[in-house]
């Protein structure tokens, strides 16, 4: 049975996700050991973690879409919440 129902938190797990946080521009604002090979610059000078000619995250495993320095990742990816509002408004964009 079809549902028009929104996507609850209780329904969210990165494992059913397409990896939508991984196409958004993450600073690094903190020092986590994130890979040099994995940043770049923007144009203030800050360090950003790079990102692919399609938009997604460099360090993103296109195959399992699981990150693949997760124990290193940047403080922005750490308090990005699965399920929160923040996770549900980039899934609904990316599900269009």
């Amino acid at each position: 049975m079809a549902t028009d129902a929104p996507e609850s938190a209780v329904d969210v797990t990165c494992a059913t996700c397409a990896a939508a946080c991984c196409r958004q521009e993450v600073l690094c604002l903190t020092e986590t050991g994130v890979p040099l090979r994995f940043t770049t610059q923007d144009s203030w000078g800050g360090t950003t973690m790079h990102r692919l000619d399609d938009g997604w995250c460099a360090a993103l495993d296109r195959n399992t879409l699981l990150c693949r320095i997760y124990a290193q990742r940047p403080l922005v990816c750490r308090e990005f919440t699965m399920g929160g509002m923040d996770c549900l408004a980039e899934r609904e964009i990316t599900d269009g």
